[in-house]
């Protein structure tokens, strides 16, 4: 069936007068009288009784009257669905990140994008690097915030936020001052995450303690920093964990400042490169607006 013929079906039936309906879609009455007729043809019925001096709808004319509208009505609303997926202002928008970056700028960046897009759809998800690199690469997800990069050729990646590292000790813990010097902790345990996959975070934090001279003379291994956070609440341990994290209270931690090699850390938002979706141009863009304003 064509729709165009539809549209002007319906038209016609409003108005039960095929002038006025060509006046309302703009064309002269003699074609809008032939596409009525072929429309008539195409189904093999009789949309309108002309036997009368104003014509009226038939009984299938009404059935397709009734019809019509809904089809119409549904191609118009399919048609604005898609516009505005296609702009990015609908549809979804599917974002994994690692549990640290819970804290600080990515919050701030998922709260803007809900505020500006309302109607997108937000897939949230936790994962750690060797999840966020696959699920990317396998496009489960569109937009990774990974602890520090990922890398591949595949992937896009840009610098979200650098953040210094800070203590993270048991509510009780001893200190004689502050900042304390990292290398004085060596006897105590370093609760490092995650447990796997490796190289991680942990190495890097290895990696500070070597700079300062030290290897930790025991040390916990978490699997993610949920876990690592908990076992200092509980007295298990001492980590070093991004400076963001000392923003949110927990029960049983104290965050301090230390003395001594601090590199810091940094999240960064990572895409891939063959994705122009409209929705994660638009979840990056806000991102580095936001970025620039710290």
């Amino acid at each position: 069936m064509d729709f165009r013929r539809l549209h002007y079906f319906v038209a016609v039936a409003e108005e039960l007068h095929f002038g006025r309906a060509a006046s309302r879609l703009s064309i002269a009455q003699p074609p809008l009288s032939r596409q009525i007729a072929q429309l008539e043809k195409d189904l093999g019925v009789e949309l309108f009784d002309r036997s009368r001096s104003q014509i009226r709808l038939t009984q299938a004319g009404e059935v397709l009257l009734e019809r019509a509208r809904e089809i119409l009505d549904r191609i118009d609303r399919t048609e604005r669905e898609v516009h505005r997926i296609g702009e990015g202002i609908a549809g979804r928008l599917r974002v994994a990140f690692v549990g640290s970056a819970t804290y600080g700028l990515l919050p701030t960046v998922i709260k803007a994008y809900k505020a500006n897009y309302p109607d997108v759809e937000l897939a949230l998800s936790a994962m750690n690097n060797a999840e966020l690199w696959r699920a990317l690469i396998q496009r489960e997800i569109d937009v990774a915030v990974a602890r520090p990069a990922l890398d591949d050729v595949e992937l896009k990646s840009e610098l979200l936020v650098k953040e210094p590292l800070i203590l993270a000790v048991p509510e009780h813990f001893r200190i004689a001052a502050s900042p304390v010097p990292l290398k004085d902790l060596q006897g105590e345990t370093f609760v490092l995450y995650p447990r796997k996959p490796r190289p991680s975070f942990a190495d890097h934090i290895l990696e500070v303690c070597q700079h300062e001279g030290f290897i930790p003379r025991s040390v916990v291994m978490a699997q993610d920093y949920h876990t690592a956070i908990s076992l200092v609440s509980v007295d298990f341990g001492i980590s070093l964990v991004p400076f963001s994290v000392s923003l949110s209270e927990r029960p049983g931690v104290l965050y301090v400042p230390y003395e001594g090699f601090n590199p810091g850390t940094s999240l960064s938002l990572n895409y891939r490169i063959d994705n122009r979706a409209p929705h994660v141009l638009n979840f990056v863009r806000l991102a580095r607006k936001i970025r620039g304003k710290i």
